[in-house]
């Protein structure tokens, strides 16, 4: 099996506020880029990146394997609308999926698709993925391994 190894995610829509979206990736060498746009109350940009270590891949690789979210096809699951859309695309080995469905709002939406058990293990592996993501920002950007 190949190391090919990325991952990235991006959520958004185009409203009253202009383009907010979310997006991060993890790259093949470990780097983590994390791009948050909300111009609610004239936000600004914000640009993160870290790089991971191997543990972390490791572990990233893990969860995404475990979720079995490459056995899944988004062919059945809303289109993206006028609410928004995300976008999860993971390379993993010999192994390429991309998927694109709208925002989902509510697991209600989930259980009503076409697709509910595919749409059910995107859902939960993105809300893994952005809670992952989260806490390795927080950590990194946060804590201050020199007392001053």
């Amino acid at each position: 099996m190949s190391d090919d190894f990325y991952v990235r995610y991006y959520i958004g829509h185009k409203g009253k506020f202009g383009h907010e979206f979310l997006e991060f990736e993890f790259r093949p060498d470990g780097q983590l880029r994390y791009a948050n746009n909300s111009q609610y109350k004239n936000d600004k940009m914000i640009r993160k990146e870290a790089y991971l270590s191997e543990g972390v891949i490791e572990e990233l690789k893990r969860i995404i394997h475990k979720s079995e979210i490459m056995k899944e096809d988004d062919s059945k699951w809303p289109q993206p609308d006028r609410v928004g859309r995300q976008e999860l695309e993971i390379v993993l080995g010999k192994d390429h999926i991309s998927f694109c469905t709208t925002k989902l709002g509510t697991v209600l939406q989930i259980t009503q698709s076409a697709d509910p058990e595919g749409l059910r293990v995107f859902y939960y592996l993105v809300q893994d993925l952005k809670c992952l993501v989260f806490s390795l920002m927080n950590a990194h950007f946060r804590i201050q391994p020199i007392q001053r």
